[in-house]
């Protein structure tokens, strides 16, 4: 499991430097990303679900047709940014197929 301790501003600006395409907007980890159909977008829907599970975090998602919009906070640290959403960027970057 990963470190569920609020980021400081400046560890939240490092790893937005590895993570393309990636914004801190109102307190969140941000992207939107936008897949050929509404099936492509489903199925990487299903896709990160299993990355957010093995975290045991849970993202929120926003699906119209082909468009995923995913932010990214910890509940359990009053919805701020943890280590624990960086981790799941990550892990959407190494399999977005986008």
């Amino acid at each position: 499991m990963t470190d569920r301790t609020p980021l400081p501003a400046e560890s939240i600006d490092q790893a937005l430097t590895e993570l393309p395409g990636w914004s801190y907007d109102e307190g969140a980890l941000k992207k939107t990303f936008e897949l050929s159909s509404f099936r492509e977008a489903v199925s990487f829907i299903v896709r990160l679900a299993f990355d957010a599970e093995a975290l045991n975090h849970h993202p929120e998602l926003v699906n119209v047709y082909n468009r995923i919009d995913v932010t990214l906070t910890t509940h359990d640290a009053g919805n701020q940014v943890t280590e624990n959403d960086v981790a799941l960027a990550r892990a959407i970057e190494r399999f977005a197929w986008t």
